[in-house]
């Protein structure tokens, strides 16, 4: 059939998909006045279809991908929420879309009003002094984060040496401790599944800069000592830095100012709902305290009267950290998200985001082991333990899960539960969407008495079945072959 033809086999010879105007030059030939560095050695080898195969090429490859506009992504810790399309409405306008980072800050007001906007309802959504909006990604926030810890703990004389982090942290805190130029000291949570004062107290001294926490942590809990926590690292001259991965669980609710924290990062590609996987594009942010603010990445958008311009003259700033500002296109979303909802609205994204997860939890908890059994916050992780007992492993379950058209949850993170499915519904889901994902989960679970094999060589539905996840990773083959 034609429609399984690669766009390189409906390619003929001479068919385009496309009209150019005639050069300026006299009709001459583009690449005569074009200098010769700038051309190519030979033609590019790129299919030759016209505008309706192209449309239908990539119209089918998107439903050959599993995305947020297709189903359900209950991608623990990630926040894969719905992007309402006024988001792209907005970002796709004329004056923001096609405004050139080099325009000048005379010709660029309005994007300037939207970021200074932006970053000042972040920094009052969490009680703090002010934001930056240069992150592209959480990863890249949190070391922005750790050098401003550093640089102002230089500025009092005492750099230090060490960060604490829970072992329930993220994989990125580790490494970013360590690329900010910081020991990584690890504190083991409790039986309950949060971190004790005491055993922070025990691990803090003279050499502590910081202790990074995710709040709600990433089993999906509050962290209830924190600010018995922020009291123990603040005497000791430390500073507390909050991993905001899960603030979709605090909008409106609770403040990380008002915690003890110092520093805390958004990804606004989570929380603020943005597109965003396959690597990119993110968009992050750091709010901070007083203190930090002399350290901000520069350029630094500021207003004076009815003028907003953009401020490179900052001495103690620990540089530039992106390219011009951010990702503005994500920027622009996350604005218009929050300017929808207003105060109220985002309140009531926090509030159905843990609603939904602990409906879904109390779905899927009799038969599955779940580790901690309290009210959770806007995710939960699960353990297949007992249905690896029965011969299936919590990978199998993911991968049977996509022949019924859902992504599979976080698997096998955090580290510290055994088999571990961690799963975060999001607010923008339905009752009938998370009743029908419970739904398979629980005929997963009787298929793995009646038939395992179906199970464990799943999926069978996906155009590409079950690949060697380690012979995948050391020869990854992305060509075609004529």
């Amino acid at each position: 059939m034609s429609e399984d033809l690669l766009i390189y086999e409906k390619s003929r010879s001479g068919r385009t998909g496309f009209s150019l105007p005639a050069s300026v030059a006299n009709d001459k030939p583009v690449d005569s006045f074009i200098p010769a560095s700038f051309l190519r050695e030979r033609k590019a080898e790129l299919p030759e279809v016209p505008e309706s195969e192209m449309v239908r090429h990539y119209i089918e490859l998107s439903t050959r991908n599993h995305h947020i506009d297709r189903g359900f992504y209950p991608l623990g810790s990630c926040t894969m929420k719905y992007n309402p399309k006024v988001n792209d409405y907005a970002a796709g306008l004329p004056g923001f879309a096609q405004l050139h980072p080099l325009a000048g800050d005379e010709n660029s007001q309005g994007a300037l009003e939207l970021m200074y906007n932006l970053g000042d309802s972040l920094a009052r959504l969490t009680g703090f002094e002010r934001s930056t909006l240069q992150p592209v990604a959480g990863a890249q926030c949190e070391l922005i984060g750790l050098l401003l810890i550093r640089a102002a703990l230089e500025k009092r004389g005492d750099a230090r040496k060490h960060v604490i982090i829970p072992d329930s942290a993220h994989g990125t805190n580790p490494a970013s401790v360590i690329m900010a130029g910081y020991e990584v000291r690890q504190v083991k949570s409790t039986q309950e599944g949060i971190l004790s004062a005491n055993d922070v107290a025990a691990m803090v001294d003279g050499d502590t800069a910081a202790i990074m926490i995710t709040n709600p942590n990433t089993l999906g809990l509050f962290e209830a000592e924190i600010e018995k926590i922020a009291r123990v690292v603040h005497d000791a001259g430390g500073m507390l830095y909050m991993d905001g991965a899960n603030l979709n669980a605090l909008l409106g609710q609770a403040r990380p100012a008002d915690m003890g924290y110092d520093v805390v990062h958004f990804n606004l590609h989570k929380t603020f709902s943005t597109p965003h996987g396959g690597g990119g594009p993110g968009a992050g942010a750091l709010a901070v305290t007083g203190e930090l603010v002399p350290f901000l990445p520069r350029p630094t958008v500021e207003k004076e009267g009815d003028r907003y311009y953009l401020d490179y003259d900052r001495e103690e700033s620990i540089g530039q950290i992106h390219s011009f500002y951010g990702n503005f296109g994500n920027l622009v979303r996350a604005y218009t998200y929050i300017r929808q909802l207003g105060a109220k609205g985002l309140r009531r994204v926090s509030e159905n985001a843990v609603l939904n997860a602990n409906y879904l939890m109390n779905l899927l908890k009799d038969k599955f082991e779940l580790p901690h059994d309290r009210i959770c916050q806007h995710e939960f992780v699960l353990s297949g333990i007992r249905q690896k007992k029965r011969g299936v492993r919590t990978l199998d379950i993911a991968k049977r899960l996509l022949d019924f058209d859902f992504h599979s949850p976080t698997i096998y993170f955090p580290l510290i539960v055994n088999e571990a499915i961690m799963i975060e519904p999001t607010e923008t889901e339905s009752k009938e969407t998370l009743d029908r994902f419970a739904g398979v989960m629980l005929d997963i679970d009787r298929e793995i008495d009646d038939n395992p094999e179906s199970v464990r060589e799943a999926p069978h539905s996906t155009p590409v079945r079950r690949l060697d996840e380690v012979l995948a990773t050391k020869q990854l083959d992305v060509n075609f072959k004529g």
